[in-house]
């Protein structure tokens, strides 16, 4: 309803200025062309969130999210389409070149001047209804009148008759104009996907470079010792049996010493109770370790997942629950592991007491989150209002037997 306000604002301005006037076009085109422009994403945003809290249908919005700006060692700023000087610049000229180059803008534009004439009528139709009923019965109070009173009392029908169907049509409407094509969802999945493996490659070369510096520093001292002590005592075996015995021992307890180091080396991949026990001894088992006082339920999760899921969803939480600690300043914590109501997803729900005010960022351990659980077509939505509390939800579609 307010694109065609501003439409007709614009009618409006050039009956004012008349048609002799020969600049009139050009304050017309301007508030009625940038008026529309200026309304329609958060037209569609708004049409989009009363389809998906109406019909439970969720049309995605498709558009494309602004890189890192990032400064470079020369001092400029790119912010992936130019260099600029300052930081201010590289961000305004980033929103413009996403405002005019993105596919998705030009289609909520087309949107917000087909909506008014497919979904607009009909859902005028209990509003219109309403207007005359208020029309028919003043007037037919005011002067009594049976007919203006039927005419009343017919727009009542109509607008209390058509109130649960009118936004009906808005459904095929938004899901037929405002999602993206098949085209641009092919394009974003492919750039999701890439994003996915220079993630993976980076996290790999990480781990990769941890287990080295690990074993390097850690246990192949640890295994060098051994060696030395051992041969030690092979010479000491025959002259000085007791000084061998002893270093026999020391090298026992610096093997035992070895095999402990090692464990706990590996713990960063995979914990050994997140394979001996599944996902939730393991998250229960994270709890007990945590500076939280957490709380960890579970509903019809059987004992194992997928591998990866578990991995991807146990690192997850653990992130979750650090973050609750270091950056929310929590002290408690609830965790909830369990079925989807409707379907076979997993969901796993981390709610803290802390301050609030979390959300995903480009490049931060939020962002880093999503983009481990879009691996797995999962998703994350999070609820973090100034004050608190912090509620995440991570889906991941699992097919749990």
């Amino acid at each position: 309803m307010l694109v065609p306000a501003v439409w007709a604002a614009a009618v409006l301005l050039a009956i004012r200025w008349g048609a002799g006037n020969p600049w009139t076009w050009v304050p017309v085109l301007l508030l009625a062309g940038g008026g529309a422009l200026g309304l329609s994403r958060p037209v569609c945003r708004m049409f989009r969130h009363l389809v998906a809290r109406w019909t439970g249908t969720k049309v995605p919005a498709g558009y494309r999210q602004a890189a890192p700006v990032v400064r470079l060692s020369t001092g400029h700023w790119w912010n992936g389409f130019s260099y600029e000087r300052t930081r201010r610049d590289a961000l305004l000229d980033q929103r413009w070149r996403l405002r005019l180059r993105d596919p998705a803008n030009w289609r909520d534009l087309r949107f917000t001047a087909i909506a008014p004439v497919t979904a607009g009528p009909v859902a005028a139709v209990p509003p219109a209804g309403l207007a005359v009923a208020v029309l028919g019965f003043g007037l037919g109070f005011a002067r009594p009148s049976p007919a203006l009173l039927a005419i009343g009392a017919l727009g009542l029908v109509v607008a209390v008759a058509g109130a649960p169907y009118a936004w009906r049509v808005a459904e095929p409407v938004a899901v037929r104009f405002l999602r993206p094509s098949p085209a641009m969802a092919l394009a974003d999945r492919v750039d999701e996907l890439t994003a996915q493996r220079a993630d993976t490659t980076v996290a790999q070369a990480a781990e990769i470079r941890r287990i080295e510096r690990d074993l390097h520093d850690g246990a192949q001292a640890r295994l060098v010792g051994l060696g030395l002590s051992l041969a030690t005592a092979e010479k000491l075996m025959e002259t000085d049996p007791e000084r061998a015995r002893a270093l026999m021992r020391e090298a026992r307890a610096a093997a035992a010493g070895s095999l402990s180091e090692l464990r706990e080396l590996v713990q960063g991949i995979n914990p050994p109770v997140l394979n001996d026990r599944g996902l939730v001894d393991a998250v229960r088992a994270l709890a007990l370790d945590s500076a939280l006082e957490a709380e960890v339920s579970a509903a019809g999760v059987p004992p194992h997942l997928d591998p990866p899921i578990e991995s991807a969803l146990y690192f997850s939480i653990a992130e979750l629950v650090t973050n609750a600690v270091k950056h929310a300043r929590a002290t408690r914590a609830r965790i909830f592991i369990g079925r989807a109501i409707e379907g076979s997803d997993l969901v796993v729900d981390v709610e803290d007491d802390g301050r609030g005010g979390a959300g995903v960022r480009p490049g931060g351990g939020l962002d880093g989150l999503r983009r481990r659980l879009a691996v797995f077509d999962g998703t994350l939505e999070i609820t973090s209002p100034a004050g608190g509390p912090t509620r995440v939800r991570m889906v991941v579609p699992c097919e749990l037997s």
